[in-house]
């Protein structure tokens, strides 16, 4: 997959390439491989597995309780019955250090990503992200950005991370106002980057899933006012539709990484 601009600068000038990943969710290895051949590598979050709703015996889930006990979670998940999950992992939690249990996996799993990043990266967070501890792994070569911009070749890129509350209640899960806030702080910019893509039906299907994922508003309203040339997302990782305009933006799905491995490659 990618996307391209005519170069009208004449057959001598020198393009710029960028690769974008999204929802990476412990593919190291693939990471390490991202940024081949690019100028620069942007990553839209969601670092973290904790659990792999196709394979229930990867991710911090498992590592801690067993895939019988995964199977169960997801079958609940899945099915939409979120009080019996929550219930079941209330039960399963109890008498442990929920907290330092999931952080210590966590940091085990961002020692291991944030090493493969190539320099430079842009990175913002996804939704099952901990925003707190990237600055422990965030090493030189890699710019974490959120509610920001940066210029790279010549274009503005602008940055949205997280996600909006759920019943999923992932770890970075914001109110649509504190989103909306850091939608607004961007201004125009020539491409805008976040981890959940606009609010479009078509965009936030998971087919596989059979569910809606939530979108922002925000996002939508951003894209048609300010009418960036690109608006680069994840999150929905089979959506209905991958790419579409939404009047001259081009929006965009970059992919499943984990599951491909492949990045989505802009250039001009």
């Amino acid at each position: 997959m990618q996307g391209s601009e005519p170069d009208n600068g004449g057959s001598a000038a020198r393009s710029t390439r960028i690769h974008v990943v999204s929802d990476v969710h412990g593919n190291t290895e693939a990471l390490a491989r991202a940024g081949d051949g690019a100028d620069a590598l942007i990553c839209l979050g969601d670092l973290v597995l904790f659990l792999d709703y196709a394979d229930h015996s990867r991710g911090i889930f498992p590592d801690l309780f067993g895939k019988e006990n995964a199977d169960r979670i997801v079958a609940l998940r899945t099915a939409r019955r979120y009080d019996e999950a929550h219930a079941f992992g209330r039960e399963l939690w109890a008498g442990r250090d929920r907290n330092t249990e999931i952080l210590g996996a966590v940091r085990k799993q961002y020692a291991e990503l944030f090493a493969a990043f190539p320099t430079p990266t842009y990175a913002t967070y996804g939704n099952v992200d901990v925003p707190g501890l990237w600055p422990e792994y965030a090493r030189p070569g890699t710019t974490v950005l959120d509610g920001e911009r940066v210029e790279i070749g010549g274009r503005v890129f602008g940055f949205v991370g997280g996600g909006l509350k759920t019943p999923m209640n992932t770890p970075y899960e914001i109110s649509d106002e504190e989103y909306a806030a850091k939608v607004e702080a961007l201004g125009p910019v020539d491409v805008l980057c976040s981890h959940i893509p606009p609010e479009v039906p078509e965009l936030t299907y998971d087919t596989v899933a059979r569910r809606f994922e939530r979108g922002s508003t925000a996002l939508l309203e951003a894209i048609r006012a300010t009418r960036p040339r690109y608006a680069l997302f994840g999150h929905v990782h089979q959506p209905l539709v991958r790419r579409m305009r939404i009047g001259t933006t081009e929006c965009v799905n970059v992919g499943h990484f984990a599951s491909t491995g492949k990045p989505w490659a802009l250039t001009w």
